[in-house]
């Protein structure tokens, strides 16, 4: 069970996440219920010192939603509101609810899937999952248990508590604060979670959740950790005050041992717990000291100072490990680590490794080889039968990535002048928003320019204008687009699952330069003779840029690989002299050469640029296209079916599936972003085992993909 802290500072003006609030509540549901086995709880000294429901209130808001259960629409409604969940037009989110019809959509507390709600009449009649990103049901379930999606609630008596308390604390002249007129309306308001002791008659610890048997492990570190928070809390709250007014609006907080335990109070309960200090050094075992026989991983350092191959020194220790029968794991931080590493200890001498993706599928695989998994773990550890090494065990410390180039803020604000309040731009933490305009917030008393933006529920969010490296403007058609909510997760689970395609396909990429470079080609190389001739009746000089490009195409012809590059230039600037150089290389080496051009009148300039250079060169030159003679084109086609037509020029009509090569070795392709999808799927075929050059001037991004992906 994990119980986490709360993800915003104390006394902030954000609310946590949904989803943090729903794995806490979810928890402490958890501890109520009776377990015929142990159970673990990890949580953390901020979240065990901050005060949370009582165990009476968790058991009095949890519902049982199940077929044959009655409920109205409107009351169910209600109470999913009362108890923190939003109402949206589509669930995405953990802690969303959606009504259409007899449907009831909503994504519950410390669930893992969301549920639809089939309702006949004021009756459930079944309970579907569904998956959030393309709303299609995944199965069916016998029930569910409803928690709260937030800590603090807005039924009747909370709110009539909340208000009665505000004014007693803050005064009357209190009542103007936009939080006491949105609970006041029973309105979610950002950061309303902060005042949770008004809304609750007592509040707990998590220590009064906790079974009276309950065994507490703290680490050394904890001790110092609450005193920082502690001491960070204090500090907020004194902020907080300093900076108060009576003004409305101004930030009104609650005294530290509100929301959070004091000093004395965290002391005192751990007193009152059975508390044991978990230490990594060594101690001699005795009546008060257990030793759990776990130690630190085996230390490289002497092997990276000594210049020692370090793949050498691991794998030899990997078999000792495997010799004395423990299970050797292997954890990196991410996929493209993990194979990376993999292939260096395969190199190497390592022998059974296997991928696992999780924990228990490790420790399987390490009965009988070497287990490698990601893990975000800095060190590993070694227990009498698991030894776990992590890459920084083995390379050392972790070697800084080059930061990323922040955005120019001068180019957003160029960009902003452009955006009119109402457009969409993207926040990249927080996804969605709509742009309201520049606006001025007062920050320790002294104003300050913000970009408002106002995302999904009316909830606004202001970014410094230091900050503009985060926003970009939505790229897309507005037009169906839905702004994302703050502290929603369908944001991140649409940049998950874009990252998880962006792997795929630079997977895809490195599998087809992989197969590219071990592919054998024609070996076309300039003849020597007549060459040289060819290139004296270029009437121009070549510019630098030309000179290298043709280069660049001469060296891959003789590469003995398939070439495929892509010439960009604009019009004017040479780039058919260098698909020129390319036809006469590979058509006096033998092979036969096509160049697919968009339209006719291309087409035709084409083949007359190639008639006049190519004149006196034992070469024949055809044309195919919608336009040549029906004599002609047959003529054509079937010189290239027997071989006597060495240089072909002409449209998609090169592309047809009557149309035979019998020995094509070079195919250029012109302004190939305006062919069709079809004529795409034909030059793919084409491009398989022969040099390709691609030519155009206006480098769109399906352009670059295509040559990217073959």
């Amino acid at each position: 069970i994990s119980y986490p802290a709360w993800d915003c500072l104390p006394y902030d003006r954000a609310s946590p996440t949904l989803r943090i609030m729903s794995e806490r509540l979810a928890a402490l549901h958890a501890l109520q219920a009776k377990s015929a086995s142990p159970r673990l709880l990890v949580t953390t000294g901020n979240a065990a010192t901050q005060r949370t429901l009582t165990p009476f209130r968790i058991r009095q808001l949890v519902a049982r939603l199940a077929p044959g259960e009655r409920i109205s629409l409107d009351k169910l409604g209600n109470l999913l509101a009362s108890n923190g969940y939003v109402r949206v037009d589509t669930v995405n989110d953990a802690g969303e609810f959606a009504v259409r019809g007899g449907l009831v959509d909503l994504f519950p507390s410390g669930a893992e899937q969301a549920m639809r709600l089939d309702f006949f009449g004021d009756e459930i009649e079944s309970v579907r999952t569904f998956d959030p990103q393309d709303q299609r049901t995944t199965g069916r379930i016998d029930g569910f248990t409803l928690l709260p999606a937030s800590e603090t609630l807005l039924d009747e008596d909370s709110i009539k508590r909340f208000r009665a308390r505000y004014r007693e604390k803050f005064g009357a002249n209190a009542t103007g604060d936009p939080l006491y007129q949105a609970i006041s309306d029973g309105r979610r308001l950002a950061g309303m979670e902060h005042w949770l002791p008004l809304f609750e008659e007592k509040l707990a610890s998590l220590f009064d959740h906790l079974p009276g048997d309950a065994v507490v492990v703290r680490d050394t570190a904890t001790v110092g950790a609450a005193q920082q928070r502690f001491d960070a809390i204090a500090d907020y709250q004194q902020n907080r005050v300093r900076a108060a007014s009576t003004a409305p609006g101004s930030y009104r907080p609650l005294d530290a041992d509100a929301l959070y335990l004091a000093p004395q109070q965290w002391s005192t309960a751990l007193d009152a717990a059975a508390v044991h200090s978990a230490t990594p050094f060594h101690e001699p075992e005795s009546a008060t000291v257990l030793d759990f026989q776990v130690d630190g991983p085996r230390d490289f350092a002497p092997e990276r100072a000594s210049g020692t191959n370090i793949y050498e020194a691991v794998v030899d220790h990997l078999a000792k490990l495997r010799k004395s029968g423990k299970k050797p794991i292997l954890a990196s931080y991410s996929n493209g680590a993990r194979e990376r590493l993999t292939g260096l200890l395969g190199d190497h001498g390592l022998n059974g490794a296997v991928h696992a993706e999780s924990w228990q599928e490790a420790l399987g695989a390490a009965d009988k080889g070497i287990a490698l998994i990601v893990l975000p773990l800095d060190h590993g550890f070694a227990a009498p039968d698991v030894a776990v090494l992590t890459e920084q065990d083995m390379l050392g410390d972790r070697l800084v990535r080059r930061a990323k180039r922040r955005k120019s803020t001068d180019a957003f604000l160029n960009e902003l002048a452009t955006l009119t309040p109402g457009d969409l731009v993207v926040h990249v933490d927080h996804g969605i928003g709509r742009y309201e305009g520049l606006t001025q917030i007062p920050v320790q008393k002294a104003p300050h320019d913000c970009v408002q933006l106002t995302y999904a529920g009316g909830d606004k969010l202001f970014v410094p204008i230091e900050n503009l490296e985060v926003l970009t403007r939505y790229g897309s058609g507005e037009e169906g687009a839905s702004l994302d909510r703050l502290g929603g997760e369908a944001w991140q689970r649409r940049k998950s699952k874009m990252k998880e395609r962006i792997r795929e396909i630079a997977g895809e990429l490195i599998a087809t330069a992989a197969r590219r470079a071990v592919r054998p080609g024609e070996v076309l190389e300039p003849d020597q003779g007549g060459y040289p001739a060819f290139v004296d009746r270029f009437p121009y000089e070549e510019t630098d840029d030309q000179d290298r490009a043709i280069n660049d195409v001469l060296e891959d012809l003789a590469a003995g690989r398939p070439m495929d590059r892509l010439i960009v230039g604009d019009v004017g600037f040479g780039k058919t002299e260098v698909a020129l150089r390319a036809a006469f290389v590979a058509a006096m080496a033998g092979m036969q050469v096509a160049l697919v051009c968009p339209t006719t009148l291309l087409a035709r300039q084409h083949h007359r640029n190639f008639v006049e250079r190519f004149q006196g060169f034992p070469l024949e030159i055809g044309r195919l296209s919608r336009l040549v003679p029906a004599g002609e084109a047959k003529a054509t086609r079937e010189g290239l079916e027997a071989g006597t037509i060495d240089i072909v020029v002409g449209t998609h009509a090169i592309l047809s599936k009557t149309v035979d090569f019998k020995r094509l070795g070079l195919v250029i392709v012109d302004e190939e972003q305006r062919f069709g999808v079809t004529h795409k799927e034909r030059l793919k075929a084409l491009k398989a085992d022969v040099h390709v050059l691609t030519l155009t001037a206006t480098p769109i991004p399906r352009t670059l993909q295509m040559a990217m992906s073959g």
